[in-house]
């Protein structure tokens, strides 16, 4: 099953929202997650040179996860979507009547009459039973078409270019001055890409970034605190 495109030269922000959630999702995390764990080592009392080390570590760590995760998920979507469309089949097959009284009623409740949606109903059955049960009861719109390592390939690069951030910065950064640099900058791209998002579906730039902003700043304050905590921690009991 697949949809057809906007129609009379529509383009929805929607549309293009969906095309770019993951690649903003994944650099966004990419950022906060690295960004997080760099200010939390410097607030332990970490050096440059073991910051730089984890950092490294959790950008190719965090861009595999991420690819594993959005590869399992697609994969067991695709299977959910073939067994159930097996079923409805199956159904269709054995207990066609059951089936367009079903379809009749989910007309009826979206607010057809009773001879329209007994009309409808029995010529959607006769165009695509299967597809019309698809979508009416199954709220299945389109079939999961992209190949799962295809769709986990893009979201591991976003994720590893927003990591690359913070990354980067830190190692450009006077060893005095890390946090001076890393946090300012961070907040920037990540109110860049909040922006961005935010222009992408038609609300405010302002808004958008600043929230953006907001959450990797309450994430970077939490990890500092947390790491001055263990930190302190840890050389009181060593």
């Amino acid at each position: 099953m697949t949809q057809p495109s906007d129609r009379h030269g529509e383009h929805h922000r929607l549309n293009r929202y969906r095309r770019l959630r993951a690649g903003l999702l994944g650099a966004i995390a990419g950022l906060v997650a690295v960004a997080g764990l760099i200010t939390g080592l410097l607030a332990a009392g970490s050096t440059r040179e073991q910051i730089l080390l984890a950092a490294s570590i959790a950008l190719v760590a965090g861009a595999l996860a991420l690819a594993a995760g959005q590869h399992v998920a697609l994969r067991l979507r695709r299977d959910t979507e073939r067994a159930d469309l097996e079923m409805e089949a199956s159904e269709l097959e054995g207990n066609f009547e059951h089936e367009l009284a079903e379809l009749r009623d989910i007309y009826r409740h979206r607010g057809c009459d009773a001879e329209t949606a007994e009309r409808v109903a029995h010529q959607m059955m006769a165009h695509d039973a299967l597809g019309a049960h698809a979508r009416e009861e199954m709220g299945l719109h389109r079939m999961t078409t992209t190949p799962p390592l295809l769709a986990a390939a893009p979201l591991a690069a976003a994720f590893a270019t927003g990591a690359a951030t913070p990354l980067l910065a830190t190692w450009l950064a006077p060893a005095s001055a890390i946090a001076l640099v890393c946090v300012p900058v961070t907040l920037a791209v990540l109110a860049t890409l909040g922006a961005l998002s935010a222009r992408t579906g038609g609300a405010s730039l302002l808004f958008g970034g600043a929230r953006t902003a907001l959450w990797g700043a309450v994430t970077m304050a939490g990890t500092a605190l947390v790491g001055a905590l263990v930190g302190q921690l840890i050389s009181t009991t060593v």
